[in-house]
């Protein structure tokens, strides 16, 4: 059961109208790691889990703060769009201050949502649900949090390079500090359950389906061989149960691929000789 509180999680409040910078923002609200992308991601993993309870409490905790956040970013992005000048597009082409200053607005803040945000990226793609994970395996799905929260933060870091709005700032700042305690969580949670499960998912695979005289070998498939001189060419392997090596000239083992002649009914190109 979810409740609405009628406050913001933080401060969602520019200095001034910016609807060019708005239309930046979208990124972090509708893009792939943007902030609908984690809330649906988490709360999916949460309402499927069926694990242990603890993980599924932080699942669904973070979920719905990632809610919050999408409240905040959406705030922001509608008081950066308000009162724009609508009619002023038409001659940004004319006037090269108005140009600079709505010539990279969104059109569809203006015709669409009526200088509100939308679930979209900075371009106007439409969010996509194909951005979210939940599995059903804890590992592999913190494994993917992991990563959401490190290209969020990213992009986070990146639009506060591109602004000098106070107010923008400071939600930034504190979605900046929010990621760096979600990527510590999901790293802890990691750990956790690599100790109790192993470091390879699914750790439930028999031995005897995996073709094992292949599972630590590191690969030389492209020029030079510098990637022969990092941890992961030799040594004992992080799941502890083999020793990485290194394979200079990786031999095929499959033979010549052939097929055979297409049927008639398929209309193909029959064989030439």
């Amino acid at each position: 059961m979810f409740s609405h509180k009628k406050e913001l999680q933080f401060h969602a409040k520019p200095e001034r109208p910016d609807p060019v910078y708005a239309k930046k923002l979208q990124e972090i609200l509708g893009g792939q790691f943007g902030e609908i992308s984690v809330a649906m991601q988490y709360l999916f993993q949460g309402w499927n889990a069926r694990g242990d309870e603890k993980y599924k409490d932080l699942i669904m905790d973070t979920g719905a703060e990632e809610m919050g956040h999408v409240e905040m970013i959406a705030t922001m992005i509608a008081r950066l769009l308000d009162d724009a000048p609508i009619n002023e597009q038409e001659k940004a082409a004319e006037d090269p201050v108005i140009g600079s200053i709505m010539g990279g607005m969104n059109p569809h803040h203006a015709i669409v949502s009526g200088l509100g945000a939308m679930p979209e990226n900075s371009t106007g793609v439409p969010w996509n649900a194909g951005y979210i994970v939940a599995s059903g395996n804890m590992l592999a799905d913190f494994r993917a949090n992991l990563n959401a929260e490190s290209q969020g933060r990213l992009q986070v870091a990146r639009l506060y390079e591109i602004t000098d709005d106070p107010g923008v700032k400071d939600m930034l700042s504190f979605l900046l500090a929010r990621d760096t305690m979600h990527q510590n969580q999901w790293i802890a949670a990691i750990k956790e359950l690599e100790e109790k499960r192993g470091t390879t998912v699914p750790s439930t695979v028999p031995s005897d389906w995996e073709a094992t005289d292949f599972s630590y070998s590191l690969m030389n498939f492209s020029e030079g061989e510098e990637s022969k001189k990092g941890s992961w060419a030799s040594g004992k392997a992080p799941d502890g149960n083999g020793e990485f090596d290194y394979v200079k000239k990786p031999k095929a083992h499959g033979g010549k691929q052939e097929l055979k002649p297409a049927p008639s009914y398929v209309h193909g190109t029959p064989p030439l000789d």
